[in-house]
């Protein structure tokens, strides 16, 4: 009798288990969807303020420097979001916001003696 209860209570220990993993990975499921449906509204921002010439060059951006771009997406929708946004972001716009981003580049004066 003594094996068959450890058998019983291994498969309620086993089964326990499955039912805990199964409740964690409904979560992380649960996550990924609603970060995709995020990137889904953050895209449609983007596209509905940018003009294709703006939107280009910010693409271009974020494949050299994905930090900085991500940054400067975040800034857009946060213009538009606020309502300072006039119409649609051209590339001249995007142009002025990305050196207005840009950290300042150090510069290094060597002087000769």
């Amino acid at each position: 009798m003594s094996n068959e209860e450890d058998i019983e209570e291994l498969r309620k220990q086993k089964l326990q288990e499955l039912q805990d993993q199964a409740e964690g990975g409904e979560a992380e499921e649960a996550a990924q969807a609603r970060q995709e449906s995020a990137e889904a509204q953050k895209k449609a921002l983007l596209r509905q303020h940018l003009t294709d010439g703006a939107r280009k060059r910010l693409n271009t951006v974020k494949m050299s420097k994905p930090q900085f771009g991500e940054q400067v997406e975040q800034q857009v929708i946060a213009l538009a979001r606020s309502g300072r946004v006039q119409g649609r972001i051209d590339e001249d716009q995007m142009k002025e916001l990305l050196s207005e981003l840009k950290p300042d580049s150090k510069s290094f004066d060597v002087k000769r003696r």
